[in-house]
């Protein structure tokens, strides 16, 4: 299997991002990008994106751009991930680039940089770093 099918096949599979409406916007080894809108359900109390939307579309990105640097017989976890929220989520829609810092048989180390989009206009709102964890399948 090609790892854009890979990736957009065990992508289709995780409910969460479909449930945020979430969508696979690239794959390559390495990098992933997963956007989504923010719908009125990821909204928090004064009207912008929640957290919760921002940290599970930058743990989504990074971890399956672990995910590009592995054998078809394994699948990443979440070890740890920390994420700094530098801006307001305002914008119709979210977008996070998750990227490999550190490829490994056992630790995989990435960051991944979250933008909300309002118009024309991009700001980045979080950094993500963290360490994914290979695990056969």
């Amino acid at each position: 299997m090609d790892l854009r099918n890979r990736i957009n096949a065990s992508f289709s599979r995780q409910t969460m991002m479909q449930t945020f409406g979430a969508s696979l916007d690239h794959v390559e080894e390495g990098n992933v990008v997963i956007s989504a809108p923010v719908l009125r359900g990821s909204r928090q109390q004064q009207g912008m994106a929640h957290a919760a939307l921002t940290f599970g579309l930058g743990d989504s990105a990074a971890g399956y751009a672990a995910l590009t640097t592995l054998p078809e017989d394994q699948e990443v976890v979440t070890a740890e991930i920390k994420i700094n929220l530098l801006a307001p989520g305002i914008g119709h829609s979210l977008r996070a680039t998750g990227r490999v810092i550190k490829p490994g048989r056992r630790l995989i180390v990435v960051t991944s940089e979250v933008h909300a989009i309002d118009g024309g206009t991009e700001t980045l709102i979080a950094v993500l770093q963290g360490t994914m964890v290979p695990v056969k399948i």
